[in-house]
């Protein structure tokens, strides 16, 4: 029995390994080894589970997944964090949310006929000084009072879009329309006192594969990674789009949004480039930003320069989408 453990321990010990790479491969030239990206969080945990059963039974075995993990350190410290704290006394605060909002509920994915109302009711309680949405509709549009909107692009109907809110003068915006997709992302300058901020909202390719444990087993995996390799090819595109937009700009950036991947890929790599992920600064636990069943999914980010002190961050466990909202409280420091 304890071979064939092994076997299922050294197995998971190389795949883990392996993913280490995928941040640094570009998904045109690799885009089925890519997909591995999305099963590093299970990876990690599987090498955990292995080093503990190897542990409790005393056995050199252990070594394997224990180093493994050790030399990923940064992958596993980016899966759950302990530096939770939530600071909203400085007045020179900065407050950002983002959330998928699934179109509202429009299909009725949540048997609740309240949910927008909900999310409204949600967002007035909260207050967040900036507020980026994916996922949003013209056809059910919503008002936040004290706050500026803008919004450069909807999709006919009910088909998403996006949208951005804030409190602050907004002095400049516009959308970055993906080639070949119905995703793209919009920005946004707004002024804060002295200093104008450019925010990025931003919604890279979705797969189009059905979450749900139960559909996906009836799904072929010839299937499920043809559909992974295009996606992550458009995504790789996406990114660099807005990479070259963002290098046009001297202000301060803050990068929002949905990125449909994982701090393990190639995508999250490139965005982030310089920029603090909020989350590694000051979240807690596995900060999952998706519901998938049984896996701690954290797809969704908000990216700040370094200029900003990151003073707190916040994963609400509300049930309104398929994504859960989060915020980032942070300080452009003077």
């Amino acid at each position: 029995m304890d071979k064939i453990i092994f076997a299922f321990n050294s197995l998971a010990a190389f795949l883990l390994l392996i993913s280490y790479l995928l941040p640094f491969v570009p998904p045109k030239s690799f885009a089925t080894v890519s997909a591995l990206s999305l099963s590093v969080p299970i990876l990690i945990i599987l090498n955990i589970f292995f080093f503990i059963y190897w542990l409790l039974r005393i056995k050199k075995q252990l070594l394997i997944s224990l180093l493994v993990l050790v030399l990923g350190w940064s992958h596993v410290t980016a899966l759950y964090k302990f530096s939770s704290s939530l600071d909203n006394a400085d007045q020179e605060n900065i407050s950002i949310m983002s959330f998928n909002v699934r179109l509202f509920n429009h299909y009725n994915w949540i048997p609740d006929k309240s949910v927008r109302e909900e999310i409204v009711k949600f967002f007035e309680n909260e207050s967040p000084d900036i507020i980026c949405l994916q996922e949003y509709t013209r056809g059910l549009p919503i008002r936040l009072e004290g706050y500026n909107e803008f919004n450069a692009r909807y999709m006919k109907n009910v088909r998403p879009g996006m949208a951005m809110f804030s409190k602050f003068p907004i002095i400049n915006g516009g959308s970055l329309d993906f080639p070949d997709s119905n995703n793209n992302a919009l920005f946004m300058d707004v002024v804060k006192g002295n200093d104008t901020i450019r925010v990025y909202n931003i919604h890279l390719q979705s797969s189009g594969i059905n979450t749900n444990v139960e559909s996906l087993k009836t799904e072929s995996s010839d299937g499920i990674f043809s559909r992974l390799k295009n996606v992550f090819q458009k995504q790789q595109e996406q990114a660099e789009l807005i990479n070259r937009h963002r290098s046009n700009t001297h202000y301060k950036t803050i990068i929002t949004g949905d990125f449909n991947n994982t701090t393990h890929s190639y995508v999250y790599k490139e965005i982030k480039n310089d920029l603090k992920d909020t989350f590694e600064e000051a979240g807690n636990g596995f900060g999952r930003t998706f519901d998938f069943k049984f896996f701690p999914f954290r797809i969704d980010f908000i990216f700040v320069d370094k200029a900003f002190t990151v003073n707190g961050f916040k994963n609400y466990d509300v049930k309104l989408s398929d994504h859960y909202p989060i915020k980032a409280i942070v300080k452009l420091d003077q």
